[in-house]
């Protein structure tokens, strides 16, 4: 590839004055010939505290494979990680959302001081997404997100488990409704190898987004984590961020104000989690581009709830590969008038019409619904205002709730407490239970309560 002499690497490598920057570079192995080409980052989030990221060692070696095989060189270097699955439910909660903005940061960092030309980042956890997607807006150099991809279903007893299964068997021994014995058997089978957790939780969701937004590339993040095609699209990864280098296109180009509508879309129709609301808002401040909470409600209120997901729904996320993946959820919702904006583009340089054309579906599946037999006709996120929230606070419907209840509040201070009050059984049936004190700033950290609602 012909290297131009405008690209940010330039500074740094070339011309006499640069010599001793690259004797050090030449000190670890790169060549005369490495340093000539285009440089690109690959940041990593590998991390051993964590099924969700443990695999993208492997990953980051076929993306790196794909850089020099497309004519650029590849530099790895890695952020921090989190597992909000780990942590749940102790102080330790609290460094979550902290996360999200230390990775943003750390990426910034590196891409800025070592003036990369373009970005691969790989991730897993919740907050590594929203954190290394922040970062490529800041940086705003040719570059993508690549999922790890999911982690297969546990079985137990002859059924499909995640990771909520063993939140709520908790509960249920705690209830005296499982024994000892049958929640340690779950324990260990719930989570059988790499890969996120399996519903559309916040990973899966986030996973969602960045194709729908065009910061991934269709159809890659789905594939499952331990799957042999995952080595392949982490190849294709490589060279799809060379040509957007070639191509001259950056983020910020990408993510336009219907790049976020669609990635709402993209959340509704999956049922996905309400911490989108949250990540996306942080992109879209740092895109420039105007959302509110307002926009969710409208969206998702026009949006069908089209994929059968847990924690509401039947399935886990890698059925949705098996189905035809994210393309296939495209291809729904352009189905419907106005619920999708198919000339948005797409990393590969394609509108997201040309990649949803390209989804093949599973004979018989029945994970993905179409617009005219949705499993509900609104989206799963909706926005309320009240004396509760003036501000607003967002709930995730799947079609089996009822829309109205009333009952006595149960208000605690901080997560603990309510844990014990479910595992004493001093919840009743219609009690509805408020945790206060557990946000951004109050927590700090806004703690994710997922042992209390699994609990319960």
């Amino acid at each position: 590839m012909r290297v131009d002499s405008k690209l940010s690497s330039r500074t740094i490598l070339e011309g006499r004055e640069r010599a001793g920057a690259r004797a050090m570079l030449k000190a670890i192995g790169f060549t005369d010939d490495d340093l000539a080409r285009p440089i690109v980052g690959i940041a990593n989030t590998w991390i051993e505290t964590m099924p969700c990221n443990f695999h993208l060692r492997r990953l980051a070696a076929k993306v790196k494979e794909g850089v020099r095989a497309a004519g650029g060189t590849p530099m790895e270097f890695n952020t921090i990680s989190i597992s909000d699955g780990v942590t749940m439910g102790t102080e330790g909660m609290k460094a979550s959302l902290v996360s999200r903005e230390i990775i943003a940061d750390s990426i910034e960092l590196v891409g800025r001081g070592h003036m990369f030309d373009a970005l691969v980042a790989l991730v897993g956890c919740d907050k590594t997404i929203p954190g290394a997607a922040m970062a490529l807006l800041r940086l705003n150099v040719p570059g993508i997100v690549l999922y790890g991809g999911s982690i297969a279903a546990g079985n137990f007893k002859g059924r499909d488990v995640t990771i909520q299964d063993v939140y709520e068997a908790v509960g249920a021994n705690a209830a005296g409704l499982m024994s000892d014995e049958d929640l340690k058997k779950l324990e260990d089978v719930a989570c059988p190898g790499a890969g996120a957790c399996g519903g559309q939780f916040t990973a899966n969701t986030m996973s969602t987004v960045m194709e729908f937004i065009g910061l991934s590339p269709m159809g890659g993040n789905s594939v499952p984590a331990m799957d042999s095609q995952k080595d392949e699209v982490a190849y294709r990864s490589g060279q799809i961020v060379m040509d957007l280098l070639r191509r001259g296109v950056r983020p910020k180009e990408i993510l336009t104000r219907k790049a976020f509508e669609n990635a709402i879309a993209g959340v509704a129709a999956t049922g996905g989690s309400t911490n989108a609301v949250l990540h996306l808002l942080a992109l879209a401040q740092e895109a420039g581009v105007p959302l509110t909470l307002e926009d969710f409600d409208k969206i998702s209120a026009r949006t069908p709830l089209l994929a059968d997901l847990k924690p509401g729904g039947r399935y886990v996320a890698v059925d949705v590969h098996r189905a035809g993946g994210i393309p296939l959820i495209a291809k729904k919702l352009l189905e419907g008038p106005g619920l999708l904006d198919g000339e948005q583009m797409t990393p590969s340089g394609r509108t997201i019409r040309e990649e949803a054309g390209q989804a093949v579906e599973t004979r018989g599946q029945d994970v993905v619904r179409p617009v005219s037999d949705p499993l509900k006709k609104t989206g799963g996120l909706v926005i309320l205002k009240g004396n509760l929230a003036p501000e607003g606070c967002v709930i995730k419907v799947t079609g089996h709730e009822r829309l109205h209840h009333r009952g006595p509040a149960r208000v605690f201070d901080r997560e603990e407490d309510a844990m014990r009050a479910v595992t004493s059984k001093s919840i009743k049936p219609g009690d509805v239970v408020v945790i206060r004190y557990e946000g951004p700033r109050g927590g700090p950290g806004m703690r994710e309560m997922l042992g209390v609602t699994g609990a319960l």
